[in-house]
C-alpha cells in the first residue's frame, strides 16, 4: 500500500505530466464493482483529509520488496479487515459492510467445501 511517480509496483500510482497527471489505482482486478472501487476511494481520501493523515514519501524504488504494508492476499483476511474497519462501516454503514462480509462468508464457505484437482491428485499420490 505505497504510491510512486509512474511506479507500476505501487498500489497508487501518479502518472502523466502538467494538466494531464492523474492517478491510477492498480489494487481491485477485473472483477470489481467499479462503482465499490470507487466509492471506496474517495471514502479513503476523505478519511485522509478529515484526520489530517501526512502523506507519506513516494516510493522510488521496488514497493514490493521495500517493506510498505500489502493488501490482504486472501479473501478470508480482506473480509476480516473489512469488517473490523471503523471507517468502512463510517463511510458506508453497519448494513452495507455487513452484507459485504457475509458474501465473503458465504464464498469462502463454499470454496472450502469443495475438492479442487490439486488435492485429488496429491491424495490419491499419497494413498
Amino acid at each position: 500500500m505505497a504510491w510512486g511517480v509512474d511506479n507500476r509496483t505501487c498500489a497508487l500510482r501518479v502518472v502523466g505530466h502538467d494538466a494531464s497527471v492523474h492517478l491510477e489505482t492498480r489494487v481491485p482486478g477485473g472483477d470489481v464493482n467499479p462503482y465499490l472501487a470507487v466509492a471506496a476511494l474517495i471514502a479513503a481520501g476523505l478519511h485522509g483529509i478529515d484526520a489530517e493523515l501526512p502523506l507519506e514519501p513516494p516510493v522510488a524504488g521496488n514497493a514490493y520488496t521495500g517493506g510498505a504494508p500489502r493488501v490482504p492476499s486472501t479473501l478470508t483476511v480482506a473480509a476480516e479487515r473489512f469488517d473490523e474497519s471503523a471507517v468502512a462501516r463510517s463511510a458506508f454503514g453497519d448494513d452495507v459492510v455487513d452484507h459485504y462480509v457475509h458474501a465473503a462468508r458465504v464464498e469462502l464457505a463454499a470454496f472450502e467445501s469443495s475438492v479442487t484437482d490439486w488435492e485429488r491428485f496429491r491424495g490419491f499420490e499419497r494413498l
